[in-house]
């Protein structure tokens, strides 16, 4: 058990809480790392009768993947840009080939120069510009924040990050000598844009709360510290990024807060311009732009467009008093972007739990819904960075069809199916079925539910079923296609995913209803959701898992508190669990921020809510599910301390019930280890877990044989983890 140590805690009320595991935030107490360690050992102990299940596990994500592969091929600037991976190599290598005669419409290619290249005989006229593997040597941690290649293509401006923190060091890399040149910018968040000149380009810097505050124009083969500050936020809700208009007319710095935007514009052309305001912000007025001729075209929400509109904008006179309907408010469809090119627009909408893409005139905004062949999917705008091509990269899938990356001829209307996610072992869709179901919410409200099994899965309440959930930030979980999710189907077990509100799936008031006051509709769906699952004889509580991560592992946590009889087993990953001591704490990464998605506990009204859900403050002296909960020691989103004291608490209160299980990444952050083979690893992990906790860890795949995986291998018959004694002390407590 962890050490409890005296402190207490002050809220807005004046009230006060005990919070003995406080001092796990401390990073230079050695007992804090002796305790995650601690917890390490324990559930790599109590994981070890599973190893079996795990190797196998491993084996069928990794066999199922085409390691040595390539990406369908961008055009952009008379290059043909790819990515290849190789068999025993964790990243990618980003390569690039000339496009013959200078082309800048795919159309104007050979066919078979718009697919991808043989991965294994790689073209004569290939140039590799990065490759990751050799870049992430000597590092256990390795990941891109940017690659941005400048307009004349013989420059990259490169971010990288080698700790998990996602605060990046930028590097200059001559395209053409492979060199990297003098140039350092040691601290740099998100966001990286070229000037035409190919001489400047826009960065963006985190504050100490790892807030992108500043933007900063450097000058290649000038020192880091000659660089000059272009824009800086003081209002800490707001957090800034820099990109381009397709067009290459401009530059753009955006300051956007959870509810409201504030856009300015730099003349692209001009190597010394500074920053023009487009439309001043206005609390709850929401704005993204693009650029086309002498218009801007603006997605917002403003006039109380609930499920926002398309404006148009003079670029001489942006403000918003000159701003004209294109497309108007269209209640229940809702517009999440706007891509212009010179000839077509296309929005990116959202109905009906649904995506959907609509190519349209840019002049009268009048269009069609690009048709797709399934009732359940996702389909979502690709890489298109010509302006004026008349062709349109889109990628689609579904929870049974592998993704595709599809050209559209936007003349024609005739697609080019350049690439499908590869799926060795012989993958057959028409052995899964997938549909929807809706659960109905405590206050009636229907929550759409989407569901994948084998075709021969009896739908009789036995069948194992692993329920996903997230709502929240308005983020929409679609459902596509995962092949490492294959090896729970090929064993019988369902997959859901529970379209709770405080997601976007069925627009923005899905997600009003499921944030500040609203938030826990969030908990209650999701608890609507699974049993319904049970309601209709898909599953049974002995065979339903649970998972979410970040704000999804909030949700997690909150639902085990309502119903810890729902499941048998839950996963949190990164889970955002100690929600008024974190949102009460404004030095902490993105506490500020994120008053406009929680509420700022300093305001009564928010902290009582806030109070009712948070899963540390409501950890109950109950039987608990068998339990894991993954965290990231170097996490600046969710702090690792969130994670470890609420499995200390849960130690010290839970009655019983299964294992409690905690595992700390030591050397990542949020979205854990950084290559792909170490991603499987932890991916097994999980899959183990829940496998041997829903009476599926002894059930041996269906479907063919999966390359790199021997027929003869079969699942550990071992007892499910948490039989293998007490849970660990920490070092600090002996």
């Amino acid at each position: 058990m962890a050490e409890q140590r005296p402190h207490t805690l002050t809220r807005a009320d004046g009230s006060t809480v005990e919070d003995p595991w406080f001092w796990l935030r401390d990073r230079d107490d050695p007992a804090m790392l002796a305790y995650l360690e601690a917890e390490n050992a324990y559930t790599a102990a109590e994981l070890a009768p599973l190893q079996p299940l795990r190797d196998r596990l491993f084996a069928e994500l990794k066999g199922r993947v085409q390691e040595t592969d390539s990406s369908a091929p961008v055009l952009d600037g008379g290059w043909l840009y790819y990515r290849r991976t190789l068999e025993g190599a964790a990243y990618p290598i980003r390569c690039r080939r000339p496009a013959p005669y200078g082309a800048t419409d795919p159309r104007h290619l050979d066919e078979r120069l718009r697919r991808p290249v043989d991965p294994l005989d790689p073209p004569d006229d290939e140039v590799v510009l990065y490759d990751q593997n050799r870049e992430a040597e000597g590092h256990d941690f390795f990941q891109l924040g940017g690659f941005a290649i400048s307009p004349d293509h013989r420059l990259a401006a490169i971010a990288t990050d080698t700790s998990g923190t996602e605060v990046f060091t930028v590097r200059v890399r001559d395209l053409e000598t492979g060199e990297d040149l003098d140039d350092v910018i040691p601290r740099a968040a998100y966001g990286l844009a070229w000037a035409n000149d190919a001489r400047s380009f826009l960065y963006t810097v985190p504050d100490d709360a790892w807030r992108p505050h500043e933007v900063w124009r450097h000058r290649i083969g000038t020192p880091h510290d000659a660089d000059e500050l272009l824009y800086t936020e003081e209002d800490e809700r707001f957090w800034l990024g820099v990109g381009r208009t397709r067009s290459h007319r401009f530059l753009a710095i955006a300051a956007s807060s959870k509810v409201t935007s504030e856009w300015y514009l730099l003349d692209a052309d001009d190597p010394t311009a500074r920053p023009r305001l487009v439309a001043e912000r206005e609390h709850g007025i929401e704005y993204d732009l693009d650029h086309r001729g002498d218009l801007l075209y603006l997605v917002t929400n403003v006039d109380e467009a609930e499920d926002f509109k398309l404006c148009v904008a003079p670029v001489a006179t942006p403000g918003r008093e000159h701003w004209i309907d294109l497309i108007g408010h269209r209640p229940g469809i809702r517009l999440e972007a706007a891509d212009v090119f010179a000839d077509q627009l296309v929005l990116s909408e959202r109905t009906d739990a649904r995506t959907q893409l609509r190519i349209c005139d840019p002049a009268t905004g009048e269009g069609e819904v690009l048709a797709m062949d399934e009732d359940v999917y996702a389909a979502a705008i690709g890489a298109n960075p010509g302006f004026e091509t008349r062709t349109l990269r889109f990628a689609y899938s579904s929870l049974t069809t592998p993704t595709q990356e599809v050209d559209l001829d936007l003349e024609t209307g005739e697609r080019t199916l350049l690439k499908q996610q590869p799926v060795r072992g012989g993958y057959d869709r028409d052995r899964f079925v997938s549909w929807r179901e809706w659960a109905t919410a405590p206050d009636g409200t229907s929550v759409p539910i989407s569901l994948v099994r084998r075709a021969d899965v009896a739908l009789d309440g036995t069948a194992p079923t692993l329920l996903y959930g997230y709502g929240s930030y308005e983020i929409s979980i679609d459902p596509v296609f995962s092949s490492a999710r294959l090896s729970l189907l090929e064993r019988g077990v369902v997959f859901a995913i529970a379209h709770v509100r405080g997601g976007g799936e069925l627009g923005r008031r899905w997600y009003l209803d499921g944030k500040f006051h609203a938030k826990p509709n969030t908990f209650s769906d999701f608890v609507a959701c699974a049993d319904h699952l049970v309601e209709q004889r898909i599953t049974s509580r002995d065979r339903l898992a649970i998972r979410g991560g970040s704000a999804g592992g909030l949700l997690i946590g909150a639902v085990l508190n309502l119903r810890p009889d729902l499941c048998a087993a839950a996963v949190a990953e990164v889970p955002f669990v100690d929600v008024v001591t974190t949102m009460s704490d404004p030095s902490i990464p993105l506490t500020v921020i994120e008053y406009d998605e929680w509420g700022n506990p300093g305001e009564l009204e928010f902290l009582e809510v806030m109070r009712s859900y948070s899963p540390y403050d409501n950890v109950a002296a109950v039987d608990h599910p068998a339990l894991l909960v993954v965290g990231g020691l170097n996490d600046p989103r969710v702090q690792y301390w969130e994670p470890a004291k609420w499995v200390a608490k849960l130690r010290a209160t839970s009655t019983g019930g299964g294992p409690l299980l905690l595992h700390t990444e030591l050397g990542a952050g949020h979205g854990g280890r950084s290559g792909r083979y170490d991603a499987w690893q932890d991916e097994a992990r999980v899959l183990a877990f829940l496998l041997a906790h829903i009476g599926a860890a002894e059930v041996a795949p269906t479907g063919p044989q999966v390359p790199g995986v021997e027929a003869s291998d079969t699942a550990s018959r071992a007892d499910p983890p948490g039989t293998e004694g007490p849970p660990p002390a920490a070092a600090a407590a002996d």
